[in-house]
């Protein structure tokens, strides 16, 4: 059995996975990120559950594929990382010391989620397409003749930091008006407590405090007829379509993914994203790109999107 090991770098918990080109996850580990002091420690201990894979695994590893934050693919580094132990470490070229492996790969853990659509979801057969995740923050992936954009840095298709709101709510970044500040599922928590006002307080959710909101709690209440919870789907969908009409612009996709808590609520999100895309295209993309959910399963989407990048270098 011929296989890739995935792996998921992330603040709280590193994530690891054997998989086979099919998309199955024949075993998996984890450990805490947060164990490890330095990046020496948190080499050894990732080193120490890759090894244990490969040992008690009968077949052949083909290579290794990591998601992380701030992961520049073309520097095999990660460069400013946040909430990890060591804010930049050449992890490629360790690991490849270490272990004695030369097939290993790095990406951001968007560009991860793309390629696992690419070889495992519903891009398979797409050779143009966007990813994007809707988390904490805004995520994005773009692929392009079915390979992913990368750019002269490595830092390319950070599509969540483009301005959607000039002048609007500040970001962690320094920016105002990214679009991670508005189409996400910190973005929506920030329209519904920006918008109360504007309803006097009357919402079935006035009660819950900023740190105990989550886009659950207001697509469960627009879905039972909140009016408030409903416009802030449409505020947010209307953004996030404008800016898709400008994403579609510069790579023309032939769809856009969405995957993410916030993708979730489903038609709550969707139709008016979809709307708002339609009326801010030019009339040469009109009906050319459709906006689809990511049919990668969320538990896993991590791990096979990283394994992903070793089928893309066979």
């Amino acid at each position: 059995m011929q296989y890739a090991i995935g792996i998921d770098i992330g603040g709280t918990n590193t994530k690891l996975g054997q998989i086979t080109q099919d998309g199955v996850i024949h075993k998996s580990s984890s450990f805490s990120t947060k164990a490890a002091h330095d990046f020496d420690s948190y080499a050894k201990l990732l080193c120490k559950e890759i090894n244990s894979i490969i040992a008690t695994s009968s077949g052949e590893c083909l290579g290794i594929g990591i998601g992380a934050p701030n992961a520049n693919y073309h520097t095999g580094s990660i460069e400013f990382a946040p909430n990890l132990p060591f804010v930049s470490a050449p992890m490629v070229s360790e690991l490849q010391k270490i272990l004695h492996l030369e097939k290993i790969y790095l990406t951001n853990d968007a560009n991860a989620a793309a390629m696992g659509e690419k070889i495992y979801g519903g891009a398979k057969d797409i050779s143009d397409f966007i990813m994007i995740t809707l988390g904490t923050g805004l995520g994005s992936g773009i692929v392009c003749d079915n390979k992913l954009l990368y750019g002269s840095t490595g830092f390319a298709g950070e599509l969540g930091h483009s301005v959607a709101v000039p002048n609007g709510r500040l970001c962690n970044c320094g920016k105002r008006g990214c679009l991670e500040n508005y189409a996400s599922a910190t973005g929506i928590k920030r329209t519904f407590f920006e918008k109360i006002c504007e309803y006097n307080g009357k919402s079935s959710l006035a009660h819950i405090s900023f740190d105990k909101m989550t886009s659950k709690l207001l697509e469960e209440a627009a879905r039972e007829g909140d009016e408030l919870c409903k416009e802030c789907f449409d505020f947010t969908g209307y953004i996030l379509g404008r800016s898709f009409a400008d994403f579609v612009e510069f790579s023309s996709p032939k769809a856009i993914f969405l995957f993410g808590g916030l993708a979730n609520s489903k038609e709550l999100i969707f139709n008016p994203t979809k709307e708002s895309m339609e009326k801010h295209l030019l009339k040469v993309f009109k009906g050319t790109v459709e906006i689809l959910p990511s049919l990668l399963p969320s538990s896993d989407a991590a791990v096979l999107g990283a394994s992903a990048l070793v089928w893309q270098n066979l």
